[in-house]
């Protein structure tokens, strides 16, 4: 009776109560009291105490104690659910009714979508070239991937000469169909970013610079960065724009379209406060629309300012988000006068978003990409404009089947993270990320190495141009302009034949023709 006493008074006396962890540091006798795991833990979980190293509470699972402890003596373990089972309140659902009622405020998350939606790409099968249409070996013959982002010519005309009398537009070529997705200064650090930068120099692709503008140590990558117009304008100015090789107007981000973005003041540090422009310790809030963005003419406005500020030299591109219309959104954004349409997916990552828009708005890249390619198509648009695509590509694989859909590149962010070193813990919008990518404070930025970073991310991707250049040759393909649109080298194996014909793929089984 006196602890059920001592339980219905703390209860009734405290309005925040604790919620059971889901992971566990485990320490394993072979520990020899080092003390680096509490040394390099920026979750403060772990201490010394009583002659041994002990876990508190909220481990993220970043693993980072597990690879630095010098003898293997720690182990995560995952808590099997610690609440009464349930069919209909999960333990998900009861968690996170516990945090609002802590809290009274919206739950954030990080990274993509973790509910467990069907993976349409991995419903996807290819197709393999055998007799009358041979494979093409891809170490004794050539298999290009080279491709451009920009404006595309449509039908060339030429002079009786033979000579093309077509206005060719501008774009920037790339050595691979993948460009570095947008992540900002301030959503990840300063060496993060600057890794990024580095790896798409070396690779002669694009990386993009987030919506926080580009500080004046990175205007050497200048001819490999997709720059980012958004609706806050931060670091927006003339010098900005023609220190880029490409300018992309952000109209939605695939985990949170229809939302804006927010970075806390105390993230905004002196390098964030002078990149942005904006006042050192303030919130950088951007507003859900753009204010100047009402209808399709006032986006034509804007690309054609762009445009001019840019003399015309650099292609003006627009992302939307993949939502319900996005094929009617994208025909828009090319009648509007955009050079390139970025798609990106409801599985898109992202360093902070509120979960509920992140967990259920949006569709999947995979559809958005088919029904936009097919509207273009339909409607006479599709040779005039570059069509890239991400939001969730997790290996060479669904870049294939990406490109195979409708797109002429595909745009990763997350797994290059990953290479980086991110442990995908979803714990980004803290802003203690123990791996020193998304974070700005100076003693866990330095943990990340840009150099190793960067080599890292030029080994990952250089592997997936090898096997998109070995599938390639297994379909009989010789270029990856060959493969864009190509949706008869697709045949689809999952339960909803529905998304089969939305996509305008085969099933498993039916022939060419």
């Amino acid at each position: 009776m006196v602890q059920k006493d001592i339980l219905r008074g703390y209860l009734m006396n405290n309005t925040v109560w604790k919620i059971p962890d889901r992971f566990q540091p485990l320490i394993s006798k072979s520990c020899i009291i080092c003390k680096k795991c509490i040394k390099e833990c920026s979750y403060d979980v772990l201490e010394f105490s009583d002659g041994a190293i002990h876990a508190k509470h909220g481990c993220v699972a970043c693993q980072r104690c597990v690879e630095m402890c010098p003898m293997d003596a720690i182990e995560i373990r995952h808590i099997p659910d610690t609440l009464a089972p349930h069919g209909n309140y999960t333990e998900r659902h009861r968690r996170a009714i516990l945090s609002q009622a802590n809290s009274g405020g919206v739950l954030l998350s990080s990274c993509g979508t973790d509910l467990s939606y069907n993976s349409i790409f991995d419903d996807l099968l290819l197709d393999a070239a055998q007799v009358t249409n041979p494979a093409v070996d891809p170490l004794r013959e050539t298999i290009e991937t080279k491709t451009y982002v920009g404006n595309r010519t449509g039908r060339l005309r030429l002079s009786p000469e033979g000579n093309i009398v077509s206005k060719l537009g501008c774009g920037v070529m790339m050595d691979m169909p993948i460009m570095l997705g947008h992540v900002s200064l301030g959503a990840v650090s300063y060496n993060a970013q600057k890794a990024l930068f580095m790896a798409a120099s070396r690779l002669n692709i694009l990386a993009g610079t987030g919506e926080g503008g580009i500080h004046k140590d990175f205007r050497g990558f200048s001819q490999h960065l997709n720059s980012e117009v958004a609706s806050g304008r931060f670091g927006v100015n003339p010098d900005f724009l023609k220190n880029v090789a490409s300018v992309e107007i952000k109209i939605g981000q695939g985990a949170k379209p229809g939302h804006g973005g927010h970075l806390p003041g105390e993230k905004v540090s002196n390098i964030i406060s002078e990149t942005r422009m904006i006042p050192l310790g303030t919130d950088a809030l951007s507003p859900y629309p753009h204010h100047d963005i009402y209808s399709i003419e006032d986006l034509e406005q804007l690309i054609a300012t762009l445009k001019e500020a840019v003399n015309y030299e650099h292609p003006v591109g627009v992302k939307i988000a993949a939502v319900h219309n996005v094929a009617a959104i994208a025909s828009g954004a090319v009648r509007a006068g955009a050079d390139f349409i970025t798609l990106d997916g409801f599985r898109g990552g992202t360093g902070s978003t509120p979960r509920i828009i992140r967990d259920y708005a949006g569709i999947p890249i995979e559809i958005a990409v088919a029904v936009v390619d097919k509207r273009l198509t339909d409607e006479g648009l599709r040779n005039r404009v570059t069509l890239c695509a991400g939001g969730s590509i997790r290996s060479s694989a669904d870049m294939v089947k990406t490109i195979a859909l409708g797109a002429d590149v595909v745009g990763v962010c997350t797994a290059a993270l990953i290479a980086m070193g991110c442990r995908v813990c979803q714990s980004c919008h803290l802003g203690n990320c123990s791996w020193g990518i998304a974070t700005q404070r100076p003693d866990l930025v330095s943990r990340l190495d840009p150099e190793q970073g960067a080599e890292r991310v030029v080994r990952l991707l250089s592997a997936w141009n090898e096997e998109l250049k070995e599938i390639l040759g297994a379909m009989g393909i010789d270029s990856v302009e060959s493969l864009v649109g190509n949706r008869d080298r697709l045949r689809y194996i999952g339960s909803n034949p529905r998304i089969a014909d939305v996509m305008g793929i085969k099933h498993a089984g039916e022939g060419w023709g």
